[in-house]
């Protein structure tokens, strides 16, 4: 359990604490003093964040993990939402390398993806070896093309069209996928130079939503740095779809895989948007 302390002659009261703590650890005492139980903290560190004085101690966060910043320094929300309506998944890629802290840039922006209950459960593996990502990616057509002699089986298939009839559109996919790769076109990672792939603990209860935030952050860093991304969608279903773990296994990955980007230097750079399809909102007041 961590511990916290409360510098009560630099604490000017601002009651910040108090209303900022998820786990409301911070309390006003009779005599205007604030206090603080710490047994059920969760080390998110807003209080460490919040607080105007530098008053908290906190254990999970020394000076050396607090950094203070100028607000005036983030972007605007116009170039926020420029970064949101630029990006785009860009599968052509060039055959230049990406460079390393490149790279850990991108996962580092990932890994500072909020969690539940700031649970900080969420893994990565990068990956460069161009052997293994080919290999993954021969799994992973394995995998569905599987799938699909099952979904074509005469004996299963008047059933499995009855309750998965989305499923055969996928069919014809799944074949095209099997004999481009066996001509050497890789339509799953699409010749890119790194994947990233997220995952948890089994036990995590979250493990999913946290590993696609995880993503997003990734995903827009990498779309501000030039960095062409798209999402391994394909390889994340197959992995839940095989009981063996070939490719969890492969990875080194005791675990739950929930998301994943495939990356490389782009042939080229969009230079327009384009908008989405007209949002179905709900407005309830």
């Amino acid at each position: 359990m961590p511990t916290i302390a409360i510098n009560q002659e630099t604490c000017i009261h601002c009651l910040k604490c108090l209303r900022i703590c998820p786990s409301v650890l911070f309390q006003l005492n009779d005599d205007k003093k604030v206090t603080v139980d710490a047994k059920d903290c969760i080390s998110c560190g807003q209080c460490v964040a919040i607080c105007p004085t530098a008053s908290i101690a906190h254990s999970d966060f020394p000076v050396s993990h607090i950094h203070e910043f100028d607000r005036n320094h983030l972007p605007t929300p116009a170039q926020v939402e420029l970064l949101i309506n630029s990006r785009r998944s860009n599968r052509a890629f060039s055959q230049k390398p990406i460079p390393q802290e490149d790279l850990l840039r991108i996962i580092e922006a990932g890994h500072r993806a909020p969690t539940a209950t700031n649970a900080q459960g969420v893994k990565m593996v990068l990956v460069t070896n161009e052997k293994i990502m080919k290999e993954i990616s021969r799994i992973t057509i394995n995998i569905f093309n599987s799938a699909a002699d099952k979904l074509e089986n005469p004996l299963l298939k008047p059933l499995l069209k009855r309750i998965m009839p989305q499923n055969y559109g996928y069919v014809p996919v799944f074949r095209r996928l099997r004999d481009e790769f066996e001509q050497g076109n890789d339509g799953i990672l699409r010749g890119a130079k790194a994947a990233i792939f997220i995952y948890t603990d089994k036990k995590s209860r979250f493990g999913c939503q946290d590993s696609n935030l995880a993503y997003q952050n990734a995903s827009l860093m990498a779309e501000s740095m030039g960095i062409a991304q798209f999402y391994t969608g394909f390889i994340c279903s197959a992995a839940g779809m095989d009981h063996s773990n070939k490719i969890q296994k492969l990875l080194g990955i005791e675990g739950t895989l929930h998301a994943g980007m495939a990356l490389g230097i782009p042939l080229f750079h969009f230079e327009k948007y384009i908008d989405r399809k007209e949002l179905d909102l709900k407005i309830i007041s």
